[in-house]
């Protein structure tokens, strides 16, 4: 049976060869004809905990200001949107057309869904202003599009970030998606790979005791006001703790092949933090403006000593949990995580902000205290 779906959008497109494999197209589409082909894939999480969709979530006063702009009457929109199409868009090059300088002039046809189908677009970079062009006075106004075939939605994320990687994209969304790009990252991305990757592990393991307290981009409404921690918080104190020499998650991670022996972290992760949890029940899994243990100063702060207390046990030990229960215990005493007055670095429990200053006098002091108890005990 012949396909019955009209050929709609055909657009005069131009193929630029710069990938034999993938080759990438441009041409323009109307925020109309855009919205009828390609959905806005919202980054999510699966009932299984699997990664959805790639994007930021809407931004409302930024999508508000480009609508005011695009219904003025002297109005430029020179950048291009990112489109991955699935293979059911086709390219045919004009007849008679020659390259000329790697470049193809044809028609590109974008089939239109069926009643029941998806769309054969995803939008990768772009959103907001494909939302305000369809909210304002010009959504059949033409703009253009870079647009390239992948059906993995591996490739769209690895575009997602390398198209965002200079500009304000949320960190939180950066780190979300980091473990779910299979390819190389730019340097400044690939170092927090492996740590994002750990974070996302300690949130959706139920043996974690950080599960389902940290806050993420894919973090669902409803459940933000029980993800206490920014997951920014975690994954700078893992980075840390791994790519520092003084840090006890360093013997894990080989720099030379990038490799990291995921296992001896794991058991490390979670037998510490859960000793913190049990050292500080009433401190533990509330919001960080009732309890800066929680505050991302508290988290780093916490993550230093222990870099300190693990260096000298041995995870291989069977009594390695009741051990580190035991020295976090050692600090209980001179700590303000809910109340008080930090009298050593002078600031009231509340006064400790997100700021290398206060992470520094905390850190410090914590390690020392650590130290000096040790000392009285020996």
């Amino acid at each position: 049976m012949a396909d019955k779906r009209r050929r709609y959008p055909r657009k005069i497109a131009l193929r630029l060869d710069q990938n034999a494999a993938r080759p990438l197209y441009q041409f323009s589409l109307t925020a109309q004809e855009l919205m009828s082909v390609a959905d806005i894939s919202r980054i999510g999480r699966s009932e299984g905990g699997g990664l959805l969709g790639h994007q930021r979530g809407e931004v409302r006063r930024h999508i508000q200001e480009i609508v005011a702009y695009l219904n003025t009457d002297d109005v430029l929109l020179p950048n291009s949107l990112v489109v991955a199409f699935s293979q059911a868009a086709t390219f045919r090059p004009i007849d008679g057309a020659d390259p000329i300088d790697d470049a193809t002039a044809g028609v590109l046809s974008l089939p239109l869904p069926k009643e029941g189908e998806v769309k054969i677009g995803w939008i990768v970079d772009g959103q907001q202003r494909a939302t305000a062009l369809m909210e304002s006075t010009r959504s059949s106004w033409p703009v253009p599009v870079n647009a390239f075939i992948a059906e993995d939605v591996g490739v769209q994320r690895d575009q997602s970030l390398r198209v965002n990687n200079t500009k304000p994209l949320p960190r939180g969304l950066i780190t979300e998606l980091q473990p779910e790009v299979t390819g190389p990252l730019p340097r400044n991305l690939s170092s927090k790979r492996i740590p994002a990757a750990l974070a996302d592990l300690l949130n959706r393991d139920p043996a974690s005791p950080f599960h389902g307290l940290i806050r993420r981009a894919s973090t669902p409404p409803a459940r933000r006001r029980a993800a206490v921690v920014a997951d920014a918080s975690v994954v700078n104190m893992l980075e840390e703790s791994l790519i520092s020499p003084a840090g006890c998650l360093f013997p894990y991670h080989n720099i030379s092949s990038g490799e990291t022996e995921t296992d001896g972290v794991w058991r490390v992760l979670l037998s510490y933090w859960s000793a913190v949890r049990a050292t500080f029940p009433d401190a533990w899994g509330r919001p960080p403006a009732q309890s800066r243990l929680m505050h991302g100063t508290g988290i780093r702060a916490m993550g230093r000593l222990m870099d300190r207390v693990v260096s000298g046990l041995s995870p291989g030990d069977p009594e390695f949990r009741d051990r580190l229960r035991a020295e976090v215990a050692t600090v209980a005493p001179v700590c303000r995580w809910t109340s008080g007055r930090w009298e050593e670095i002078g600031l009231e429990w509340r006064e400790v902000q997100n700021v290398p200053r206060h992470l520094r006098m905390l850190s410090s002091f914590l390690v020392r205290a650590y130290h000096q108890a040790r000392e009285a005990t020996t």
